[in-house]
């Protein structure tokens, strides 16, 4: 899979699951090239989100819930993600 079709599939998924103002992912793979964590097809990403539903949670709360919500992603596509919570 390639980034543009994993971006496309989790913006879905987030936006169908969670109510969600503005999204906006950042692939960050290129900040970990050539480290000895740094695996073929995994990508990092940085996924900011506007979300009143998200920000009324505790962090952790709010992290398990995309977490939970891309579980099948986590699995086989991304190496690292950082969420930003506006």
């Amino acid at each position: 899979m390639d980034i543009n079709q994993l971006i496309a599939i989790i913006k879905n998924k987030l936006q169908n699951q969670i109510d969600i103002e503005s999204i906006n992912i950042d692939d960050k793979s290129f900040l970990h090239k050539n480290h000895a964590s740094d695996q073929e097809g995994k990508f990092h990403l940085k996924i900011t989100l506007k979300s009143l539903e998200l920000k009324k949670l505790s962090k952790i709360e709010s992290n398990k819930k995309v977490y939970k919500v891309l579980d099948q992603e986590l699995k086989e596509f991304i190496h690292s993600i950082q969420i930003l919570i506006t």
